[in-house]
């Protein structure tokens, strides 16, 4: 700017040529305003001076003012050259407008560009972001003189559009007509042998990588990272990436995201803390990467501190970051947290309202679930397949069946319903079709398919199991009586067993009255929860079949200076349901009461059991004939369930009970567990 202030000084004697040099000058130092100040004082300009500015603007992503530029230079008639073409056709690009490029094309024949290799390149490229490959291949046929670059940006195109076969194809071509290739026909040609999952060839392409000296180029490397983590050849990916130069945060990125994907969080985390070591700043991809890993492992500690970093660099109000922290926080018990975050988010997607409504489901809370899921459609954010597996999820809690068959009309309307349908089409199970497999299993008690569907999957499919299919397994076996197998199971299991396992184990043993293992798995399940009044429930009612009434005792004080107690609810009259049932015949289960008193008492505490009290709470308040709808947080005992049966009948009424299994639906004297539950 100090030379320029001399030459105004001494009468600003610059000619055109030398103006349109002291321009670009401008430009290239990002003194954009500047350049428009001297662009604007000009007495004379020419194309250069015009292409120049438009470039400057583009640098800035001043999209809207390049193409007001380019409008002048058409309406003041300075030549449009292939210069002008191209970095128009750059910025219809990079502002995602590539279809305008129709009229750019007809500009350019019309002038009888077409043919030439600058501008044809810059013509398939825009082609090719909008998907109209075959009119880059028409343009592409048209070039008289094709340079390296023309046939790389054809090769670029197939490859990016998924016509995986013709991009090798130009390649052979490219080679036969003697061209070497470049650093990114290398990367074309990788995305392409990855989509056609051609790994001996991607191998021999590496050959002539090395040949050419390219395995340093960071493009190249990114592609060769994709290849060798495609095919899941771990040891040549770390290779190649060990071997890269590592100034560039991408090849991290890359390998971070791979691991985190991998269920590899710990290598994840690793690798970030050595990124960090190597001075290398992470983006937001980085980020939501690492932090995904934390909330993998559940590691609550190392993701607040992810979240300290986030803040440090600016990025917390980023859309990727903002929904890994939502996620690690929600997975780590932390929902307010999240929806704190959630609340501060500017930028919302789909993912962002999915990751409020999944962790309100897996917390249990399916009321707050459904909220934030019709706040998701007030705000017009198109629901998604795990959208609606998660609603339907917190609607089954809720035995909300009306509002479950609402949101199968809505899966219906998007086409959701019809998803992973497997009928002979040739669909891979995945982790979740097993979950369903062998829940269907584990509820009819089917153990030998169950077995067989746990052993294919991780033989025939490489699905490792994980905490939902062991649950699955510890109580298809502990309730069909092979207890000490389960047992067996649990110790094999390759990760600390969740609450979860023991709690299926626990109902097992319950079921089953195995005195030492209940106690044993109780103790377990209550030092990993100690406030579960579930199990403290289960553990005195262990002591009261076994008549040690000292040990009930010590239990309910334990829940009575924890604060805890069991809800009995308020005791209405239904001596007239007691009175039917008699007269249909009905005897009283005097087991199910663990309590030392006589069986008078017995039977009337039979009858002021949560869900018989509920039940004649229904029958008064609902219309004759509809269904009525129980949830329990405990299993349904038998002579609760003797007695729905009959109910059932006698009132000729469906009666769906949701405990803590299964569901039962009782109609007219049947329930659909066939007694099994």
């Amino acid at each position: 700017m100090g030379l320029h202030s001399q030459i105004i000084k001494r009468g600003n004697c610059l000619d055109l040529f030398a103006t349109n040099i002291l321009l670009n000058m401008y430009v290239k130092a990002d003194l954009l305003s500047v350049a428009e100040i001297l662009f604007d004082e000009m007495p004379e300009r020419n194309t250069i001076s015009f292409v120049t500015l438009i470039r400057g603007y583009v640098q800035c992503l001043q999209f809207v003012e390049a193409l007001g530029l380019f409008a002048m230079l058409h309406r003041e008639g300075h030549e449009l050259n292939p210069f002008v073409f191209t970095s128009i056709l750059k910025v219809l690009v990079s502002m995602e407008c590539p279809e305008l490029g129709w009229n750019l094309h007809a500009c350019i024949y019309k002038l009888i560009h077409e043919s030439n290799a600058f501008i044809g390149t810059a013509l398939i490229d825009a082609y090719s972001v909008c998907g109209c490959v075959d009119y880059a291949r028409e343009v592409f046929d048209g070039i008289r003189f094709k340079d390296l670059v023309t046939w790389t940006g054809m090769l670029g195109c197939y490859a990016e559009n998924g016509l995986f076969e013709e991009a090798l194809e130009v390649f052979n071509q490219m080679r036969l007509v003697g061209f070497k290739p470049n650093n990114f026909t290398f990367a074309g040609v990788f995305k392409a042998c990855i989509g056609l999952e051609a790994f001996d060839v991607a191998k021999g392409i590496h050959g002539c990588v090395l040949k050419t000296r390219y395995e340093h180029d960071i493009y190249v490397g990114v592609g060769l990272l994709e290849f060798y983590t495609r095919c899941e050849n771990l040891g040549s990916a770390q290779q190649v990436f060990e071997e890269m130069p590592k100034k560039d945060v991408i090849p991290w990125s890359f390998m971070i995201s791979w691991f985190a994907q991998s269920d590899q969080s710990e290598a994840a985390v690793y690798l970030f803390c050595r990124m960090r070591q190597a001075l290398v700043v992470p983006n937001q991809f980085t980020f939501a990467s690492a932090i995904q890993a934390c909330s993998t492992m559940g590691d609550l500690d190392l993701g607040k501190q992810m979240h300290g970093l986030v803040l440090k660099v600016g990025l917390d109000l980023d859309v990727f970051v903002s929904n890994a922290l939502m996620d690690v926080y929600a997975k780590c018990g932390r929902i307010e947290d999240s929806v704190e975050l959630f609340e501060r988010s500017i930028n919302r997607n789909d993912v962002s309202w999915n990751t409020m409504i999944v962790g309100y489901v897996r917390c249990g809370d399916a009321e707050k679930a459904m909220g934030f899921f019709l706040e998701m459609l007030e705000n017009r954010v198109l629901a998604t397949e795990i959208t609606y597996s998660s609603v339907l999820c917190a609607s089954a809690s809720l035995a909300a069946l009306e509002l479950g068959a609402q949101i199968h009309s809505l899966t219906v309307k998007t086409n959701y319903a019809k998803n992973n349908m497997m009928q002979d089409q040739g669909y891979v199970p995945n982790s979740l079709t097993f979950v369903g497999v062998l829940s269907a299993c584990s509820i009819s008690g089917q153990l030998s398919q169950g077995e067989a569907y746990f052993t294919s999957m991780f033989q025939d499919y490489g699905i490792e199991p994980c905490i939902e299919h062991y649950s699955c397994m510890v109580w298809l076996l502990g309730r069909s009586g092979h207890l000490y197998k389960a047992v067996k199971l649990i110790e094999e299991i390759p990760f600390e067993p969740s609450v979860m396992i023991w709690r299926a184990l626990l109902g097992a043993c319950v079921i089953h009255n195995n005195v030492d293992l209940r106690r044993l798995y109780a103790r377990c399940i209550l030092e990993m929860e100690p406030q579960d009044d579930a199990t403290h429930v289960l553990l005195s009612n262990m002591y009261a079949t076994a008549s040690r009434w000292e040990d009930v005792t010590a239990i309910r004080q334990s829940m009575k200076k924890k604060g805890m107690k069991k809800e009995q609810g308020d005791e209405w009259d239904i001596g007239m349901l007691n009175m039917r049932t008699r007269q249909a015949g009905f005897v009283p289960n005097y087991s199910a009461v663990l309590l030392d008193v006589e069986n008078e008492e017995k039977e009337r505490l039979l009858w002021v059991h949560s869900g018989r009290l509920a039940l004649a709470f229904a029958l008064f308040r609902t219309p004759s004939g509809s269904q009525i709808r129980i949830i329990k947080n405990l299993r349904i005992c038998v002579d609760c369930h003797a007695a729905m049966k009959l109910i059932s009948k006698i009132v000729q009424r469906d009666i769906i009970i949701r405990d803590m299994n299964r569901f039962h639906h009782f109609h007219d004297g049947i329930c659909s567990c066939c007694d099994y539950w």
